[in-house]
C-alpha cells in the first residue's frame, strides 16, 4: 500500500504543477500585458481557469495530508525549516484567491478594483516562485537539522541559489502553460497570435531559467545533471519532452487547442519525472549527507494501509467529478470540431 501512496502524492503534486500552474500562470501573463490589453486577457483568462481555479488547490491539499499522515518525520522536517517559504506561498494562494474574488463580484467597483488587480498579479508571481524555491529547497542538500543558529537552519536551507533558480523556472513554467491553454480559449486570430507570442517568449524565459538551475546547481555541488542524464528513464524523458515542444510548436498553428494542452501537461510531466525518478525514494537531502526516504521513513503501517485505502475511494469520486467539471464548462451545445481543437 505504501506504493500506492506514493504514487498519489507524486500524482497530487504533477496535478498541482500542471492545473495550479495554468492557473498561477494567468496572473503572470497578465502581469506582462500592455494596459490596452489587460481586459481582454482577464475575460478570455476567466473563461480558461473559471472551472477548475477553486478545485485546483485540492491537490496541494491532497500532498499535504499525505505528507502529514503518511510521512510525519518528512511533513516535521518541512514545516519546520522550510516554514518561512511555506507562509509565504500559503499567504499568495489566499490572497490571490481573495484578490480574484472581489476584483470580480464586489458589489462595488471603484479604485479598490486597481488594488486588487495588482494583490492578484503580484501573487500569482510570487506562489510559484516560492512553491519552485521548496521544492528545490528539499534537493539542494540546505536543510541542516544539526543547524545552532537562525540563519543556517531557517533561511541559508532555502535562501540560495540553486533554490531560487528552480523558483524562477518554475514562474516561467506556469506562464507557459497558461498562454498554451489561453491559445485555446479565443476564436479571434488577433488574439490567438498575441497568446503564442507570450508562450514564445515564456519558453524561451523556462529555458533561459533552466540554463541557470543547471549552473547554479553545478556551483553549489548539487549532481542535477547526474540525476536528469544519469539514466535511461532520465535521458527518455528529456528526449521526449524536446520532441513534443517541436510538436506543439507546429500543432499551434494548426488549431488544435486539445492536443497542444495535452503536449504541455505531457512536457511537466517529463520535467517531473527527470528531478526526481534519479533520487528516488529520496525526497529530502540533508546537509550532512543524510536524507530523508518515503520508504524508510514511512508512518506506521496501519496509518499507510487506511491512508491508501481512503486515496483509492476517494478518487473514485474525486476524478469522474473533476472530470465532468472541466467538460461542462468547455463544452458549448451545436460546438463544431474546429472550435474544439479537433476533439
Amino acid at each position: 500500500m505504501i506504493y500506492v501512496v506514493i504514487i498519489f502524492l507524486w500524482v497530487a503534486l504533477l496535478l498541482y504543477l500542471v492545473m495550479g500552474g495554468a492557473d498561477f500562470g494567468a496572473g503572470i501573463i497578465e502581469m506582462f500585458t500592455s494596459d490596452k490589453n489587460k481586459s481582454r486577457t482577464r475575460r478570455i483568462m476567466y473563461n480558461a481557469i473559471g472551472p477548475i481555479w477553486e478545485a485546483n488547490h485540492m491537490w496541494l491539499i491532497i500532498a499535504i495530508v499525505i505528507l502529514f499522515v503518511g510521512f510525519p518525520v518528512i511533513y516535521a522536517t518541512m514545516s519546520t525549516y522550510l516554514h518561512i517559504p511555506l507562509i509565504i506561498m500559503l499567504m499568495g494562494i489566499i490572497a490571490r484567491g481573495t484578490a480574484l474574488t472581489f476584483r470580480n463580484y464586489d458589489a462595488v467597483h471603484d479604485n479598490m478594483q486597481k488594488v486588487y488587480n495588482k494583490i492578484f498579479v503580484y501573487s500569482s508571481f510570487i506562489t510559484p516562485l516560492f512553491l519552485g524555491i521548496i521544492a528545490g529547497s528539499t534537493v539542494s542538500g540546505r536543510v541542516d537539522p544539526q543547524a545552532t543558529n537562525f540563519m543556517d537552519a531557517y533561511i541559508y536551507s532555502w535562501l540560495n541559489w540553486f533554490s531560487v533558480a528552480i523558483g524562477f523556472f518554475t514562474v516561467a513554467l506556469c506562464g507557459f502553460l497558461a498562454a498554451i491553454y489561453l491559445i485555446g480559449e479565443t476564436q479571434d486570430d488577433t488574439e490567438r497570435k498575441r497568446f503564442i507570442r507570450k508562450a514564445r517568449l515564456m519558453n524561451v524565459a523556462a529555458v533561459a531559467a533552466g540554463s541557470v538551475v543547471f549552473i547554479a546547481s553545478v556551483k553549489e555541488n548539487i549532481p542535477l545533471v547526474q540525476w536528469v542524464f544519469g539514466s535511461i528513464i532520465g535521458v527518455v524523458a528529456v528526449s521526449a519532452a524536446t520532441v513534443s515542444l517541436i510538436a506543439l510548436w507546429y500543432l499551434i498553428a494548426k488549431g488544435k487547442r486539445f492536443i497542444i494542452r495535452v503536449l504541455a501537461g505531457f512536457q511537466v510531466t517529463m520535467i517531473l519525472i527527470t528531478t526526481t525518478y534519479k533520487h528516488y525514494p529520496n525526497i529530502i537531502i540533508l546537509k550532512n549527507g543524510g536524507h530523508l526516504s518515503l520508504i524508510a521513513h514511512q508512518g506506521a503501517e496501519k496509518a499507510i494501509q487506511m491512508l491508501g485505502a481512503a486515496l483509492l475511494t476517494g478518487s473514485v469520486f474525486i476524478l469522474p467529478a473533476l472530470i465532468y467539471l472541466v467538460w461542462s464548462f468547455q463544452y458549448k451545445p451545436g460546438q463544431t470540431d474546429n472550435e474544439t481543437g479537433g476533439h
